[in-house]
């Protein structure tokens, strides 16, 4: 079985990256890419907000990435991780009251590859990324790149002057479709029901911004063109009406007509692009059980569990009365972080790094940064073993 200074279980952009600097250190770091490798950037056309490239498709900058790594004694497996065993991970999550291990026995981390390798390794990286939630039309596939999108602070530059939509109702659909306001001419925000999951400030932007019109108690029947998207055939979902209220809102200064509409069955609009909002899941299925994932399946770093203490203690002390400002929380306390490194898990020498960790700023360069932060924190950890 061979034996490994760190392994990195992904091959996108925070993968590749902490694999450069893992490369440089002189650790040959092993890159379990993955079978498609890349992650969400091979899914993306044109990148101009990676610095250092004016324009690059997102394949070819992921080749890049590779190479770079490569050249400086990274190796990269395009092979899928079958099951792995964390050291320190037989105990039941979340765990409340065991100390932290200061250090693990070098190379106790065992992968299981599809193909029946198996790896032995003194550190992981985790950065498998988080997949985008498509509605799962055979159209909105095939056109994915090509007009279809599910990032509207990658792909907004690129339809200014355009009509596009925004599929969702939740936070995440509502600042999408703001950001769109910013380049697009209209921005058709569509729900499959009348009230939004989303909070009354964003919804309050949202129903009284003049580009956006909300189409209620709908959904996507099929994505309109050929070679790019040109419109979108909508079914009607009857749920329940929009609300006095919801519609008063959308009351335009200008016309007073409302921008809020239900959609009759099969109605058509013409748009330029479609921009996907119904949510991101994380990939760590493999890891559940072994590490602490918070409740929506996304990596619990040593960084990532301060900041959730911190909301609850911040929430705790505006829920008491007077003066009372005592560190009260009603989340269960955890030792299991080591607050040395801030990118590990809660299990000793696995660090988690990129978009399966962080599920507020999701672009390339943000998962790139974290990917650095996760090497630098795995070379300490791999010398203190021997040290």
């Amino acid at each position: 079985m061979d034996t490994q200074n760190v392994v990195i279980i992904g091959g996108g952009a925070s993968g590749l990256s902490a694999a450069l600097y893992l490369a440089r250190a002189g650790l040959k770091p092993l890159v379990l890419a993955g079978s498609p490798p890349g992650g969400q950037l091979m899914l993306t056309t044109e990148v101009e907000n990676f610095p250092g490239q004016m324009s690059i498709l997102g394949g070819d900058l992921i080749a890049v990435m590779r190479k770079q790594a490569s050249t400086f004694g990274a190796t990269i497996v395009d092979e899928n991780v079958k099951s792995i065993n964390f050291v320190g991970a037989e105990r039941a999550l979340p765990v409340q009251h065991a100390q932290p291990t200061q250090h693990a026995q070098p190379a106790q981390h065992i992968i299981t590859l599809a193909n029946g390798t198996e790896y032995k390794t003194k550190a992981v990286i985790i950065a498998t990324g988080a997949k985008a939630l498509w509605m799962g039309l055979e159209s909105e596939t095939r056109l994915r790149g090509k007009g279809v999108s599910a990032c509207a602070t990658c792909d907004g530059f690129f339809f200014k002057n355009k009509v596009v939509a925004v599929i969702g109702g939740g936070d995440s659909a509502l600042e999408e479709a703001l950001t769109l306001t910013k380049f697009a001419s209209k921005v058709y925000l569509i729900h499959r029901r009348a009230e939004f999951k989303a909070s009354k400030i964003m919804q309050k932007r949202v129903l009284e911004h003049e580009k956006i019109e909300v189409i209620w108690n709908a959904a996507v029947k099929e994505v309109l063109g050929t070679n790019r998207v040109e419109g979108l055939q909508l079914r009607s979902v009857e749920i329940s009406q929009p609300t006095a209220d919801q519609l008063k809102s959308a009351q335009t200064k200008e016309s007073g007509l409302s921008r809020s509409q239900p959609v009759s069955a099969d109605s058509t609009i013409k748009v330029d692009g479609v921009f996907v909002a119904i949510g991101h899941r994380p990939d760590t299925d493999l890891f559940k059980g072994q590490i602490e994932l918070d409740e929506k399946g996304y990596i619990m770093t040593s960084q990532m569990y301060g900041l959730e203490l911190l909301r609850s203690v911040k929430t705790s002390l505006n829920q008491t009365s007077g003066s009372e400002n005592q560190l009260i929380t009603d989340k269960p306390i955890s030792t299991d972080f080591n607050c040395n490194y801030q990118t590990m898990t809660s299990i000793p020498g696995v660090f988690g790094a990129g978009d399966c960790v962080d599920h507020v700023y999701k672009q390339a360069s943000t998962a790139a940064g974290m990917g650095v932060q996760a090497s630098l924190d795995a070379e300490r950890w791999v010398e203190s073993l021997t040290s």
